[in-house]
């Protein structure tokens, strides 16, 4: 389905009370919330716990079938759409990254590798790891429901236990888990790219912003992502055309525009290097 406009969803989706935080059972999800159905953008974390269910999620252009015991990562500024069966069972929780923010000086998240690599969508659980998450989430949806004045340190509470569950089985070795000053020098450039990517295109403009040198900058992105600095920023360049492409029906010239390149032929030339098709080729196969 292609629309010139994606809409994006806010939290006010679910709740009209302004918080940072909801979580609710998956079944009739389509029914109270058709808009889901549909390619969106959403401003929000979305993990969505399968205990038992049909259907699937299409993450930007990746498909992941709904099946038992498997968690879903669904990041801020993707397109997605969901397919699920009206007696789905299991849970699905939304939250900003606000919810983090607003209690903590530093943004927590940054740390959970899963929630900032682009490469992994779901964490399959085994059977031990299903029944734990049923248990904990019973107890968690119990606190949600119950509104109290305490509740939002509680349910942050919660939340964060299971974000740590979703990182060592994600990362089992603990690979990710040291935070060193380069990481985090890498992890402010990739800030810098989601937000200036269209305007900023070479490596030197983010390197003067933070403070080092493009060579520096180069360095420790091969060392920490096994990407060059470049690299990093052509991945988003073409997460983003590939989003424009396949969901809305922009010419490739208005999307060459919207992306901030001079030209179109400029752009056609950069998305065949990176994709080995022609943009019209990739819409052709992508609608397919």
């Amino acid at each position: 389905m292609q629309i010139s406009e994606i809409p994006v969803c806010g939290m006010n989706l679910f709740t009209d009370d302004g918080s940072h935080f909801w979580m609710d059972n998956p079944a009739n999800l389509l029914q109270r919330f058709p808009m889901l159905e549909y390619p969106h953008k959403q401003n929000f974390y979305m993990l969505l716990f399968i205990e038992q269910a049909e259907g699937e999620i299409r993450i930007d252009n990746q498909k992941i079938r709904l099946e038992n015991a498997k968690v879903i990562i669904i990041k801020p500024r993707c397109i997605s759409s969901v397919d699920i069966n009206n007696k789905a069972k299991g849970k699905i929780i939304c939250f900003t990254e606000d919810f983090f923010s607003l209690r903590y000086n530093t943004n927590i998240l940054e740390q959970f590798i899963f929630l900032h690599d682009a490469s992994k969508l779901f964490v399959r659980l085994s059977d031990e790891e299903r029944n734990k998450w049923i248990y904990l989430l019973e107890i968690f949806f119990k606190e949600f429901s119950l509104h109290k004045r305490e509740s939002v340190k509680v349910l942050r509470s919660y939340l964060n236990i299971l974000l740590f569950d979703l990182d060592r089985l994600y990362d089992p070795i603990g690979l990710a888990t040291n935070n060193s000053p380069k990481q985090q020098k890498v992890k402010e450039f990739e800030k810098m790219i989601e937000k200036d990517f269209k305007m900023k295109k070479m490596p030197a403009a983010y390197a003067d912003l933070l403070n080092v040198t493009p060579n520096y900058l180069n360095k420790i992105c091969k060392e920490i992502t096994n990407y060059t600095a470049g690299d990093l920023i052509r991945k988003r360049i073409v997460i983003e055309a590939q989003r424009l492409i396949h969901f809305t029906n922009y010419s490739v010239n208005e999307i060459a525009d919207q992306l901030g390149f001079e030209n179109t032929s400029y752009f056609v030339t950069f998305f065949k290097r990176q994709t080995n098709k022609t943009p019209e080729q990739f819409r052709r196969l992508s609608n397919h």
